[in-house]
């Protein structure tokens, strides 16, 4: 069986569970955010709108031409383009403050790329895939509505994130105490989703990953790439630059692996670029964050 016929097993029971502990990630996420993040973008909108077009232009356009020149199975390009169309994942902001970059800036870009996200991430995901005709007919076969995608996205970040920053605004000191410990739930319970689905289709991630895993250590060396050379050609610090940097290249893959068994049913190629994008942005932000911090 091909990587394109491949169905990722996981149970219905677990996806629910994993639906719910991402909108409890996102209400975590949302602890810290506060109304002041997003009006920083009114006094000084060109690195958010820098990052923003980075995030939600360049990094799509840029995974279009990857793919139309490496030519990858039509389930791992898509998965590609699932990934490059979620928002900034919740580590980018330790990962800006590690690199020694504008951690209020980073901070500003998740929260509007989140908000963003519920319209943005299904509207790339189709357009980019409906423009490259082995995912265009990979998509057909599944019939997904922009709609029911983005009513999943809705529940999924912008409830949690509405509430979460209520709670912030009338429990502060409570809020405050449990930022830590929701920043550290969040990996926790995303690698012990990896585990579990590995562990259950071993032989599968086995057969696949080498092909895999460098197909994304590519893909995702290129976002902190255009990231970074976008804000240094428009001419914005350099704290401003590793900022954006950090925040294209670190997705909320945890995001797209849930829609990947939400609507398309756990399809093989997707699954696996979303597990080893998601742990390996950890190990080049950090990467990137160290050298930078020296």
């Amino acid at each position: 069986m091909g990587i394109d016929h491949l169905q990722i097993n996981f149970s219905e029971s677990s996806l629910i569970i994993m639906n719910i502990v991402i909108a409890f990630v996102m209400f975590g996420v949302a602890l810290d955010l506060q109304v002041s993040d997003f009006k920083r973008t009114l006094t000084n909108p060109k690195p958010v709108l820098i990052g923003l077009t980075a995030q939600f232009v360049l990094l799509p356009a840029m995974t279009f031409v990857l793919v139309s020149i490496v030519q990858p199975h039509p389930s791992i390009a898509l998965g590609l383009f699932l990934v490059a169309a979620c928002p900034g994942g919740n580590l980018s902001n330790f990962l800006t403050y590690l690199a020694k970059g504008n951690t209020p800036l980073s901070i500003s870009m998740s929260a509007i790329s989140t908000v963003a996200a519920i319209f943005m991430t299904p509207f790339n995901t189709m357009l980019w895939a409906s423009m490259y005709k082995p995912t265009a007919d990979l998509i057909n076969s599944f019939s997904i509505g922009v709609w029911d995608m983005f009513s999943a996205i809705l529940f999924m970040l912008a409830f949690p994130l509405a509430l979460g920053m209520l709670v912030r605004r009338f429990f502060q000191s409570w809020a405050l105490k449990m930022i830590g410990f929701m920043k550290k739930f969040s990996i926790t319970v995303f690698l012990i989703f990896i585990v579990i689905m590995v562990t259950n289709n071993f032989h599968a991630f086995i057969e696949y990953i080498g092909s895999v895993l460098i197909i994304v250590v590519i893909h995702n060396a290129s976002a902190i790439f255009i990231g970074y050379m976008a804000a240094r050609l428009l001419r914005v610090e350099e704290v401003d630059r590793r900022a954006i940097a950090i925040e294209t290249g670190i997705q909320n893959s945890g995001l797209g692996l849930i829609l990947v068994f939400n609507f398309f049913d756990g399809l093989g190629g997707m699954a696996i670029v979303a597990a080893i994008w998601g742990t390996w942005h950890i190990v080049s932000g950090l990467f990137v964050a160290i050298y930078w911090s020296r």
